[in-house]
């Protein structure tokens, strides 16, 4: 490691997210009422763009909070304003998040964005966008993919997709394009504009119908056409696929991760590209490690990838008291440094590290 620092949450979280000024989100997700949604304020190593060496302050602090009823189980933050958008069962429902002002350290509820036939529903997956009015695109399954104004609760868009498919993940590519992935691992790309339209990328690799998908996508440099940044898919017994959005009928490569075997569930199962490294990918979700890989190698043979780091540190550094080892439940790249990630726990461990890149290549 370059650097490492260490936080103890309160509570097990499974997300992490930016928000506005650097500052990072977390959330947690237990059963009961109270859980925690806070907004942290990173180390001052985490808020500069270069390395400046030795650091009198460490930790992490807590700007601001508030407590959600529900279990957190997806959180935004919703670009260019002092928003939240969070979702969790027992439903598809929405709630929305006021961060506080500078004359208060409360998160509060602002409002809730209910959703059509949202009981019995499984908890909505979300992704946010700012083009002209902030937006939320919200959906559990892909019969029920929606985009909701946040601060009007105005329905803009509903895709007209067939079949009622549980999704994984969604994304915008733009303010335009939207991606599907649904449990299965069936890609599905729409487009605003023309509702009826939906182009299906090629499927995943035949397996157990058990087995449990998610995706990661890549945001490109300026100038950029989102289309031509691969997709990544993975998988709950470690397969890798990577796609060309420009033609979907092949894919640009396929792996296998060094993972343990699949557990009983797949709900922590993450996957993200580097924002700021060409071909890096980072995968979590199967134990209490993160594993960092060099895809430029990466052809259509589907043999093992090795990875070029792995972090073992929430295995054998958690905050202990647990009789289960921890297993991490996410992670997340640091926006401008290459190498920092952030990642949190079943344990409530949240460490975000700098990896040293071997042989020079970076």
């Amino acid at each position: 490691y370059r650097d490492l620092h260490t936080f103890e949450l309160h509570a097990p979280t499974r997300l992490i997210e930016w928000a506005r000024g650097n500052r990072v989100c977390v959330a947690g997700y237990g059963q009961s009422g109270g859980n925690e949604i806070l907004q942290l304020i990173p180390p001052p190593m985490l808020l500069t763009k270069e390395t400046q060496g030795l650091c009198p302050e460490r930790d992490f602090k807590v700007e601001c909070g508030g407590f959600s009823e529900r279990p957190v189980y997806s959180l935004k933050y919703v670009p260019d304003t002092s928003l939240l958008v969070t979702s969790g069962p027992p439903d598809s429902s929405l709630q929305v998040w006021q961060v506080s002002t500078e004359d208060s350290d409360v998160i509060k509820s602002v409002s809730t964005i209910a959703t059509e036939n949202g009981t019995g529903q499984s908890w909505a997956k979300i992704a946010t966008i700012s083009a002209g009015a902030p937006r939320v695109l919200h959906g559990s399954r892909l019969d029920r993919v929606q985009i909701t104004e946040v601060e009007s609760r105005k329905n803009v868009y509903t895709a007209a997709c067939r079949g009622s498919e549980e999704l994984s993940d969604l994304a915008f590519l733009d303010c335009n394009t939207l991606l599907l992935c649904c449990a299965t691992g069936r890609l599905c790309l729409a487009d605003i504009r023309q509702p009826q339209s939906l182009v299906e990328a090629t499927s995943v690799p035949s397996a157990p119908c058990s087995e449990q998908w998610c995706m990661g996508t890549r945001h490109g440099a300026q100038g950029l056409e989102p289309s031509s940044q691969p997709v990544a898919r993975l998988s709950s017994r470690g397969l890798l696929t990577l796609t060309d959005l420009r033609k979907t009928s092949e894919f640009l490569a396929l792996a296998k991760a060094r993972v343990p075997s699949p557990g009983s569930g797949a709900e922590f199962l993450c996957i993200s590209w580097a924002p700021a490294l060409e071909g890096y990918l980072a995968i979590s979700g199967f134990d209490g490690t993160v594993h960092v890989y060099d895809t430029q190698s990466w052809d259509s043979s589907g043999r093992e990838a090795e990875p070029i780091f792995v972090h073992k540190g929430h295995a054998f550094g958690g905050a202990g008291g647990s009789r289960d080892p921890p297993l991490v439940t996410v992670h997340m790249w640091h926006l401008q440094k290459p190498r920092t990630l952030l990642s949190a726990a079943s344990d409530g461990s949240l460490h975000v590290w700098d990896w040293v890149q071997p042989c020079g290549k970076c």
